[in-house]
This record gives C-alpha cells, sequence and structure tokens, in this order.
C-alpha cells in the first residue's frame, strides 16, 4: 500500500507563508495527478490545487493568485507553497495522488494542519 507524506504545516501569522510537502514511498508521483485539498472545521473538503501528469495545473478560487503548486519529480514530491496566508486558510490539508482512471489508484495523505492566528 503506498502511502503519502505531507510535511510542512504548523502555524503562521496573517500574511505570511507555509509551503507543504508531499512524498509518497513509491515512485508514482510524475505519472498521476497529484492534488492538495483541505477541510476547515465545519466545512466540506475543498481543492486547493491540483497538478496532472502533464503539467497541467488547476487551482481553486481560494487559492488563485496566493498559492502555487509544483512537483519534482527527481525527489518524487510535490509541493504547495501558499502565501499572503489568512485565517480562513486554516485548517487540515490533505495530499491526494490519483492514477486518473477507472479504477486506478486514489490515495489520500493523513492530513497536516495549517493554522494562520496572530
Amino acid at each position: 500500500q503506498v502511502q503519502l507524506l505531507e510535511s510542512g504545516g504548523g502555524l503562521v501569522e496573517p500574511g505570511g507563508s507555509l509551503t507543504l510537502s508531499c512524498g509518497a514511498t513509491e515512485r508514482i508521483l510524475s505519472v498521476s495527478a497529484v492534488g492538495w485539498y483541505r477541510q476547515a472545521p465545519g466545512k466540506p473538503r475543498e481543492l486547493v490545487a491540483t497538478i496532472g501528469s502533464s503539467g497541467i495545473i488547476n487551482y481553486g478560487d481560494s487559492a488563485e493568485g496566493r498559492f502555487a503548486i509544483s512537483r519534482d519529480n527527481a525527489k518524487n514530491a510535490v509541493y504547495l507553497q501558499m502565501s499572503n496566508l489568512s485565517p480562513e486558510d486554516t485548517g487540515v490539508y490533505y495530499c491526494n495522488v490519483d492514477q486518473g482512471v477507472v479504477g486506478g489508484y486514489d490515495y489520500w495523505g493523513q492530513g497536516i494542519q495549517v493554522t494562520v492566528s496572530s
């Protein structure tokens, strides 16, 4: 079973920046669609950003212009650079790796807490 390893979360002040990292125990990130999702308390999980195996990137409305998703195939890692953070960005951030085909793999990380507060 592939495991996803998220890191980089924590507490940051409003206006600050954080970079989240997602790694996998198998080298599948370069051939998968990889996404970051987040869930705030009492709210449904929402899309933050995705990067396809071809490199196509999509951002959720809340991330557009402030966040950047990138992939390092050599390191088998995907990053989410977050800037100009606000308290509304607080939540648990999840990494998702999707093979993109019916019946293919679809893995989720355990989630990492991001708290934006002064």
